[in-house]
C-alpha cells in the first residue's frame, strides 16, 4: 500500500529513526591527526590487504551460493544430447562449441559486462528493469517514483528513451519481458533441483545394474522432499558446508578431467580452434543445429553471477569464476570429451562413465552433495524473486519469513516452498528421462540469457551511452548466438520443452492479472479520491464526532486520500482524535536508507497526520506491532519539535498540547483501519475486464492481508468493505 500526498497546507519532514547520526559520526570518526607519508602508505597498504582478503573470502563463499548450478552442469550436458553414432570430429566440434559458449557468454557477457549493470549493488532481471525505470523514467509502476526524499536519477533522454516514454505499448512490452525473465527464473528453480539430483543419483546404476530407473527416480524424489521440508529452518545452519562441498567438486572434477585427457586423448585442446565449429555444422547440418539444445546446458546457472550480485560483490564473483569455475569447467568437459572420443557410445552416461573406478564412490558422494547444494541455491533464489515480486506488487501476497537475523536476503515462503516441492517431484516422476528434463531446462537457460541481452543493450544505449559500434558488436554477437540456441531448443517443445512454457504462462498470467487488478483499483481511487478540503468539510458536520484513540488509516493512492475514508466517515459518523494516514510504500530501489524510512507530514486539521514508511525491494519489513506504533509516535514527536518556533511562546504550548494528545490517544487505544475493497463487475464491463478482474478477485480473496506483515494484533484491525465499480 502506498500514499503520496501533495498539499500546500502540509509540512513535511524526514525523520531519522536510526539514532543520532551526528553523535554516531563523532564516535566513529575521531579527530584526525597528522600522519607521516610513510604511515599513510602503510595504512593504505593495510587497507588494500584487508580488501583483498575480504574479496578472497567472499569469492570462496560464492562457490556454495552462486555457482552451484553452473559448476554441476557436467552431470547432465552430454546425457541430454540426442547423439546418434557420433564420431571423433563430432565430439571435437561439440567441445569447441561448449568452450566458446563458456568463454563468450560466461567470461565476456556475464563476468565483465552484465555484472557492471547493478542497481545499487543488486543484480538480476528486476534490477535491470528498475535501473531503466529510475534513470530513464520509462516504467509504468505506481512505485516508479523513488520517493519524497530520494532524488530521481533521470538522465537526458536519448531518441530510444523518448520512444519508450511516449509509447505505452513499448513500456508494457518492456514490463512483459521483465516479467517473462522472472517467470523463467522461477521455472529454473523447479528444473534445476529435478535434473541435478536425478543426474547425480543416476550414478547408482553403474556399480549396481540391478537398480532400476524407477528406483533412482524414487530416491531422487525422497532427497528433494527432505530438502524442501528443511527449508523452514533456513540455510544458515548448513550453509557453512556449501562452499567446502562445491570447492571439493570444483577441484576434483578437473583433476579427473586431466587424468582422462592424458589417458584417452592428449590433443583434445586442438578443438579450441573455432574452425571445428564450422566443420561440425557443415558436416551435420540440421542434426548439428538440434544438438545445440543440449550444449546450451553447459552455461546453466551463469545468470546467477548477475542475479546473486546483491549478496556478494563484483570482484569476488569475478575472482571465483575466472580462476576456479571457468578453468574447472573447461578441464572437466575436455576430460569428458576425451573419454567419449575413445568410447563414443557412452554419451548417455557421459559423466559417471569417465570417472576412474578407484575414485568412483568419493566422486559419487561429492556429486550428490553438490547437486543438493545446487538445488538449494536455486530454491533460495526463487524465494528471493517471489519476495521481490510481492514487494513490487507484481504477485499476490504470500507469507515471507526471514530465517536469518543477520542476512536480510535469506527468506522462506511456506506456500511457494510446497508448490515447488510438488512440481519438482512431479517433473521427476512424470518426465523421469533426463533428456526430456534437459530439453525443458534448455528453454529456460536460453530465454533468460536472451532477455538479459536485450535489457543490457537498452542499458548500454540509454544509461551508459556506450558508443554505437560497441553496442552493435555486443548485440549482434550475443543476440545471434543466443537466438540460435533459442531456435534449437524450441524444436524440443513437444519433448519436455513445454514444461517451462506452461509454468511461465501460469505465473505470467497470475502476475499480469494481479498487476492489472491493482492498477484498476488505483485508477478508481485516483478518480474518487478524498482531498483535505473535502475531509475538512466532512469533519465540519456536527453529526461527525472525534472519538478518543489513535487510528492508523491505510491508503494506497499517490495523490489525495482513499475514497474508503469518505465511506467510513459517512457510515461511522466519527474519526479518532489522532488519525495517521499510513502507507507501506515500496520503491524501485533495492534499499531505502534508514534516515529516509519514515516520512511524516502534518495537515492543518487538528490531530491529522500522514506517515509514509518506505521500503526497497531488497529491504526486510521487520517492524512488529507495538514496536511499529512506538516508532511512528517517536517520529511524530520529533516532527512536532522540529516545527516549533523558538520565538513564539504559543507554538511551545501548541507543541506540548500536540504531544500530550499523542500520549492520551496512545493510552486510549490503537486501531488499524484498512479497506477491504471488491470490484462490482456490472453488465457494462467488457469480456476482458470481466475475465481478468474476476480472476483478480479470486486471488485477492485468497491472498494474505498486508497488515500481518507489521505484526498487527487481530483485535486491533478493522476492515472497511467497499465496492468499486469496474
Amino acid at each position: 500500500m502506498e500514499i503520496h500526498v501533495d498539499h500546500p497546507s502540509l509540512n513535511e519532514v524526514v525523520v531519522n529513526v536510526s539514532g543520532d547520526s551526528a553523535s554516531d559520526a563523532r564516535r566513529l570518526h575521531p579527530t584526525n591527526h597528522a600522519f607521516s607519508p610513510q604511515q599513510q602508505r602503510q595504512q593504505q597498504q593495510q587497507k588494500e590487504g584487508n580488501q583483498r582478503r575480504d574479496s578472497l573470502v567472499l569469492a570462496y563463499k560464492t562457490l556454495g551460493v552462486v555457482f552451484g548450478g553452473l559448476v554441476t552442469s557436467p552431470l547432465y550436458v552430454y546425457p541430454s544430447m540426442p547423439l546418434k553414432h557420433p564420431t571423433e570430429d563430432d565430439y571435437l566440434g561439440i567441445y569447441s562449441i561448449m568452450f566458446w559458449t563458456l568463454t563468450l557468454i560466461g567470461v565476456v557477457k556475464y563476468a565483465n559486462v552484465a555484472i557492471r549493470a547493478d542497481d545499487h549493488g543488486e543484480g538480476g532481471t528486476f534490477a535491470l528493469y528498475s535501473l531503466l525505470c529510475r534513470h530513464v523514467g520509462i516504467g509504468i509502476l505506481p512505485s516508479k517514483h523513488v520517493g519524497l526524499n530520494t532524488t530521481k536519477d533521470v538522465q537526458k533522454s536519448t531518441l530510444l528513451a523518448r520512444f519508450f516514454q511516449t509509447s505505452l505499448v513499448a513500456r508494457r512490452l518492456l514490463l512483459f519481458v521483465a516479467m517473462l525473465g522472472t517467470c523463467m527464473l522461477i521455472g529454473d528453480g523447479i528444473l534445476t533441483p529435478a535434473i541435478s539430483v536425478l543426474s547425480a543419483m543416476d550414478g547408482l546404476r553403474a556399480p549396481f545394474p540391478s537398480v532400476s530407473k524407477s528406483l533412482v527416480e524414487a530416491l531422487s524424489s525422497v532427497v528433494l522432499i527432505v530438502l524442501f521440508l528443511l527449508q523452514k529452518f533456513g540455510t544458515s545452519r548448513v550453509s557453512f558446508l556449501f562452499s567446502p562441498i562445491m570447492g571439493a567438486w570444483t577441484l576434483s572434477t578437473p583433476l579427473v578431467g586431466i587424468y582422462s585427457i592424458i589417458h584417452h586423448y592428449p590433443s583434445i585442446f586442438k578443438a579450441l580452434s573455432p574452425h571445428y565449429i564450422f566443420h561440425f555444422f557443415l558436416r551435420n547440418g540440421k542434426s548439428g543445429w538440434l544438438l545445440l539444445g543440449g550444449t546450451v546446458l553447459c552455461i546453466t546457472g551463469s545468470e546467477a553471477m548477475f542475479a546473486d550480485l546483491g549478496h556478494f560483490n563484483q570482484k569476488s564473483i569475478q575472482l571465483a569464476f575466472l580462476f576456479t569455475i571457468y578453468p574447472s569447467l573447461v578441464l572437466t568437459y575436455a576430460g569428458q570429451t576425451a573419454y567419449l572420443i575413445k568410447h563414443p557410445n557412452d554419451h548417455d552416461d557421459g559423466f559417471y562413465k569417465f570417472i576412474p573406478t578407484s575414485v568412483y564412490w568419493p566422486i559419487f558422494i561429492i556429486s550428490t552433495s553438490a547437486a543438493v547444494v545446487a538445488s538449494q541455491s536455486l530454491i533460495s533464489a526463487t524465494f528471493s524473486v517471489i519476495k521481490q515480486s510481492v514487494v513490487l506488487d507484481y504477485f499476490p501476497r504470500v507469507k515471507v519469513v526471514h530465517t536469518s537475523k543477520n542476512k536480510e536476503g535469506e527468506v522462506y515462503s511456506p506456500e511457494v516452498n510446497y508448490i515447488l516441492m510438488v512440481l519438482c517431484v512431479a517433473v521427476i516422476l512424470i518426465f523421469g528421462d533426463g533428456k526430456d528434463i534437459g530439453n525443458a531446462f534448455g528453454v529456460v537457460v536460453s530465454l533468460v540469457m536472451l532477455i538479459t541481452t536485450i535489457l543490457l543493450t537498452l542499458v548500454m544505449i540509454m544509461i551508459w551511452r556506450t558508443p554505437a559500434v560497441l553496442v552493435a558488436l555486443y548485440f549482434v554477437v550475443f543476440f545471434v548466438m543466443e537466438g540460435v540456441y533459442v531456435s534449437a531448443v524450441f524444436t524440443k517443445f513437444a519433448e519436455g520443452g513445454w514444461i517451462p512454457f506452461a509454468i511461465s504462462f501460469i505465473l505470467a498470467f497470475i502476475m499480469f492479472g494481479w498487476f492489472y487488478g491493482r492498477q484498476r483499483k488505483t485508477d478508481y481511487e485516483l478518480t474518487h479520491k478524498i482531498t483535505f478540503e473535502r475531509l475538512e468539510e466532512l469533519l465540519a458536520d456536527s453529526s461527525v464526532k472525534r472519538v478518543p484513540g489513535l487510528c492508523f488509516f491505510y491508503t494506497n493512492i499517490q495523490e489525495g486520500l482513499t475514497p474508503i475514508l469518505g465511506h467510513y466517515i459517512k457510515n461511522m459518523k466519527s474519526l479518532h482524535k489522532v488519525t495517521v494516514f499510513t502507507t507501506l510504500r515500496y520503491l524501485l530501489v533495492p534499499k531505502v536508507p534508514p534516515h529516509e524510512r519514515i516520512v511524516i507530514k502534518k495537515s492543518n486539521l487538528e490531530g491529522v497526520y500522514c506517515c509514509m514508511i518506505q521500503y526497497g525491494y531488497a529491504d526486510a519489513l521487520n517492524l512488529e506491532g507495538d514496536h511499529f506504533v512506538d516508532q511512528v509516535i517517536s517520529s511524530l514527536e520529533k516532527h512536532i519539535q522540529k516545527h516549533q518556533s523558538p520565538e513564539n511562546l504559543s507554538s511551545d504550548s501548541l507543541e506540548i498540547g500536540e504531544t500530550s494528545n499523542l500520549k492520551e490517544a496512545r493510552l486510549a487505544g490503537v486501531v488499524h483501519v484498512r479497506g477491504k475493497t471488491r470490484f462490482y463487475i456490472g453488465l457494462n464491463c467488457g469480456w476482458f475486464d470481466k475475465f481478468v478482474l474476476t480472476f483478480y478477485e479470486v486471488m485477492h480473496n485468497n491472498c494474505r492481508s498486508g497488515l500481518p506483515t507489521l505484526g498487527i494484533p487481530p483485535q486491533q484491525r478493522i476492515e472497511v468493505g467497499m465496492l468499486y465499480e469496474a
